[in-house]
């Protein structure tokens, strides 16, 4: 399933770039668009992991820099089933943590010092468990291109700025109105691409938490204590790699109602509630 809708996500890019590109310059512009979009997806599927590990400010460190945390990763890793990850550090105070990679041989898990300074070891051990769940039911590589591909959407419109509508008298392009026809879509679609690959993954990855640790009510303490941290103080960090943490670093579960259909993550109650159910309590 996954395999089919990272097919589908690279196939949705070239789609998107070679209409811009053809609204903005007709035939020659979908040319452009074709090139770009499959540059974006070979950088995105061999270099997706990096990218998304550079857009939050990771740093990897060894088991000499944070020996604990090494330990517990490991341990995580031998009851998932996984090989054991690279470990990163991102220096932020807000209390988040992310996997990505390829597949489970070329993972890698990142955490923020806030999550190891505020969360007990229970809850943290809960929080790796989730990740190492993405890991598991490889999510991983479709979440990390997803981030690639939103971030190349949103380049679009500075690309359209930087080239501009240009001369149409040997062209089939749409002038103005295609520009601004691609400006509008271009955004949208980077949210609709998150939206397609994030809440059910979630839940799943909460289940899989569960059973690793056979504890659920710590994930679940830890997502409420999450979630009101991160709408406390939301992190500076790039909008298209939102969807890849636990809880939206951006200000956590913000969206209610209508905005809610633009959100990147299950509502933290849900959440809540399902591992209450996992542990037998209603």
């Amino acid at each position: 399933m996954n395999a089919m809708r990272t097919t589908v996500l690279m196939a949705l890019l070239v789609g998107l770039f070679m209409m811009v590109g053809g609204a903005i310059a007709g035939s020659r512009g979908m040319m452009m668009g074709l090139t770009f979009a499959a540059v974006t997806n070979l950088a995105a599927y061999w270099f997706s992991d990096k990218l998304a590990l550079m857009m939050s400010g990771a740093q990897e460190v060894s088991p000499a820099e944070a020996p604990d945390l090494h330990r517990m990763v490991a341990s995580v890793a031998r009851q998932a089933g996984v090989p054991m990850p690279r470990v990163y550090m991102i220096p932020q105070e807000q209390p988040n943590a992310f996997a990505t990679g390829r597949d489970p041989q070329h993972a890698a898990v990142a955490v923020t010092e806030g999550l190891l300074q505020l969360m007990s070891r229970e809850e943290l051990e809960a929080v790796l468990a989730h990740e190492m769940a993405h890991v598991k039911h490889r999510d991983i590589l479709i979440s990390s291109i997803a981030a690639t591909v939103a971030g190349a959407i949103s380049m679009l419109p500075r690309m359209i700025f930087f080239f501009g509508p240009g001369d149409r008298r040997d062209d089939d392009g749409g002038g103005i109105f295609g520009v601004l026809a691609a400006m509008i879509i271009a955004p949208i679609a980077a949210v609709l691409i998150q939206l397609a690959i994030s809440r059910a993954r979630e839940f799943e990855a909460d289940a899989g938490a569960a059973r690793i640790t056979g504890n659920p009510l710590a994930l679940a303490s830890a997502l409420q204590r999450l979630e009101g941290m991160a709408r406390r103080a939301p992190m500076n960090v790039n909008a298209a790699a939102s969807h890849m943490y636990i809880i939206n670093p951006l200000g956590g579960d913000i969206l209610r109602g209508i905005g809610g259909l633009f959100r990147t993550h299950p509502h933290t109650e849900q959440r809540v509630a399902r591992l209450r159910q996992i542990a037998g309590i209603r």
